[in-house]
């Protein structure tokens, strides 16, 4: 998934790959294979049976199979790692921590919801998905040399339930109800047969698998608690060394087990990854232009514009390069924290967004860069428009007493226009003003608008100290406006350490975010972000949205059982999470930005739904040794 925290430079995310399909494995002519008894036995998964890739597949589509092996990828990250854990509850992790360890199944990046075997050499389960059985590769092995076994499997599940983010325990834990290891080299799991069956075998599978017996060396090892030691895991890349809050380097493994998948041919090309830490995206991009690190992707529109005019670029030692991005955009913008009670009315918060003036941000600060964004599917065919009619109007109508009757006849919300000439937008924030009053929040004492209670109108908006200058202008100008129309509003610049354990305990007014994520299928994640149940602490809905409607059209959505009517469900999905108004929308960039030096190369044909990067690249040797000839690398 790609998004940038810290920057306004909003792009399109990976869709959050639950499941996906056409139509039965046994009409496309898959690998799949049915015995009398149902049970389906497979090299990968997808919900409703499809595989693009058959079992005897050489290598992924869209990979270089000849990739050259060899050099570094170097990249920057802003601010501050206190931790080498991922998965810890607590501090702030150490950039690409995950390349370290496989999983059991995971996703092709030209489809949805496709699975392949990475770990796992093949699966099996019952037509009904009761349980799933994964048979593991005899020869894989973690860093260590030990064999990574159907028990490290079972283990590592085990710790993310018990330890884990308690969003992900709790949803995960209601899934599961067994885990159990048939032998050294299979694993089965066994579901509840009380929750849907959507996102069952590819949650257990994608999970990360870790080696039991290093977390069982020291009782002191933990998931949920940060530390500076790595767990063993089993990936092509394995840390190789780090100062604290200024690098990290990883180290393609000589000895991967997995370097000859099929799934892995022409992937993890680079000998290191390293990662040098700055204190800003003004001090990162200067590094870049020194060449402290030798590929960025910007995320700073003005940047974008302005900065890449420099001696490096302009003799050609630099690429500038715009890649096509297939994602929808990540839903991103200002969220609301529902749990203040100043925000409980929907009202409002359409009165509060009237205050954000896109247009404005987009030419002033943006350089018209930016697209507006209304959607949470913007730009796919599952984007809501106009009332609900036809096939999308009866299935809302199935929903019964949870649908809103102007849910029904109004058209799907859509963001507002203001004129990019001024900041401050009259017509807007007389609107604004008139719906604020009639919200029970007119203007008393001090020009401050205040309830019936006395209580100010409040709506304080942190962020993290490194953010680009064109964010944080962004913000600092909404609430400009917020303060024009009395609001009790300020914008708090913290350090990256605090804003993240503020944004844990969802310690905020409103916050600039980019944790929701656009959608193509259903599955689970979906009630992880969006649904009611985890509402309260998930940090994939920092909005802690709760809302019936919404729920009931998730629940429905996993009872389809084609496309068309799963793909009918997202619609009316993206017209309620627009009906429901916890986001302010902002604009997105529809291409990946990427500046390098020139040594860099990648596949004719990338994939829609990831730029490859850190796995499909490569270095050209040749032009390598001439930037090092001419002293233009290091």
């Amino acid at each position: 998934m790609k998004s940038h925290l810290t920057s306004m430079r909003v792009t399109k995310m990976k869709p959050l790959t639950f499941v996906i399909g056409l139509t039965t494995a046994m009409a496309l002519g898959t690998s799949l294979s049915a015995t009398e008894d149902k049970i389906i036995e497979s090299h990968g998964y997808s919900y409703f049976g499809n595989l693009d890739y058959p079992a005897d597949y050489e290598h992924l589509n869209y990979v270089n199979p000849d990739a050259p092996k060899g050099g570094e990828l170097s990249l920057a990250a802003s601010g501050t790692f206190d931790s080498l854990n991922p998965y810890s509850r607590k501090g702030r992790s150490g950039a690409l921590t995950t390349l370290q360890y496989d999983r059991l199944i995971e996703s092709s990046d030209d489809s949805v919801g496709q699975y392949y075997g990475v770990l796992a050499e093949s699966l099996e389960y019952d037509a009904d998905r009761n349980y799933v059985i994964f048979h593991l590769r005899p020869e894989a092995t973690f860093w260590d040399g030990t064999p990574v076994t159907a028990e490290d499997a079972v283990y590592s599940h085990r710790l993310f339930i018990e330890q884990g983010l308690p969003s992900y325990a709790q949803a995960v834990g209601r899934m599961v109800t067994g885990a159990e290891a048939l032998d050294d080299h299979t694993v089965k799991f066994t579901f509840n047969p009380e929750v849907t069956r959507r996102s069952l075998i590819e949650t257990v599978g994608a999970t990360p698998v870790f080696s039991k017996a290093w977390f069982e060396a020291d009782e002191s090892r933990r998931l949920d608690e940060p530390r500076l030691e790595v767990a063993v895991g089993s990936g092509p890349y394995k840390l190789d060394s780090y100062d604290i809050n200024r690098r990290i380097v990883y180290k393609r493994r000589d000895d991967y087990w997995g370097e000859d998948l099929p799934f892995n041919r022409g992937r993890n090309n680079f000998d290191t990854i390293r990662v040098e830490y700055f204190a800003d995206q003004t001090a990162a991009f200067e590094g870049f232009k020194a060449g402290e690190y030798t590929f960025r992707i910007e995320s700073d529109p003005k940047l974008w514009a302005t900065g890449y005019d420099f001696p490096k670029l302009n003799e050609g030692v630099v690429v500038r390069d715009e890649i096509p991005d297939g994602s929808p955009p990540t839903p991103s913008g200002f969220v609301f924290n529902l749990g203040k009670p100043q925000f409980a009315d929907k009202n409002l918060r359409k009165a509060l967004a009237l205050a954000f003036n896109f247009e404005w941000v987009n030419e002033s600060l943006l350089f018209g860069l930016n697209s507006p964004r209304s959607s949470f599917t913007q730009g796919t065919k599952l984007e809501a428009t106009g009332v609900p009619e036809g096939a999308e109007l009866a299935f809302i109508e199935t929903l019964g007493d949870v649908v809103p009757a102007d849910f029904l006849t109004e058209p799907a919300v859509t963001v507002h226009e203001s004129n990019s000439a001024r900041l401050n937008d009259r017509r807007n924030l007389r609107q604004a003003s008139k719906a604020l009053d009639d919200a029970g929040w007119p203007v008393g004492d001090g020009n401050v608008r205040r309830n019936a209670e006395g209580e100010t109108l409040k709506v304080n908006i942190p962020y993290p100290s490194n953010l680009p200058t064109s964010t944080a202008t962004m913000i600092e100008t909404y609430v400009q406006n917020l303060q024009s129309l009395g609001v009790d509003a300020s914008a708090e610049k913290i350090d990256p350490a605090q804003y993240t354990l503020r944004s844990r305990e969802r310690d905020y007014d409103m916050v600039y975010s980019t944790r929701y994520g656009s959608f193509l299928s259903t599955g689970g994640g979906l009630s992880q972000m969006y649904g009611s149940e985890e509402a309260a602490f998930s940090l994939f809905n920092p909005a802690g949205l709760a809302s019936p409607l919404v729920d009931a059209i998730i629940e429905a959505s996993f009872e389809t059982d084609n496309q068309a009517d799963q793909d009918t469900a997202l619609v009316a999905l993206d017209r309620a999470l627009r009906y429901e108004f916890f986001v302010v929308p902002v604009g997105y960039i529809a291409d990946y930005w990427t500046a390098y030096y020139d040594m860099y190369e990648y596949p004719e044909n990338l994939p829609p739904f990831s730029l490859g990067h850190l796995d499909l690249w490569w270095i050209n040797p040749e032009k390598e040794a001439e930037l090092k000839a001419t002293g233009a690398l290091r």
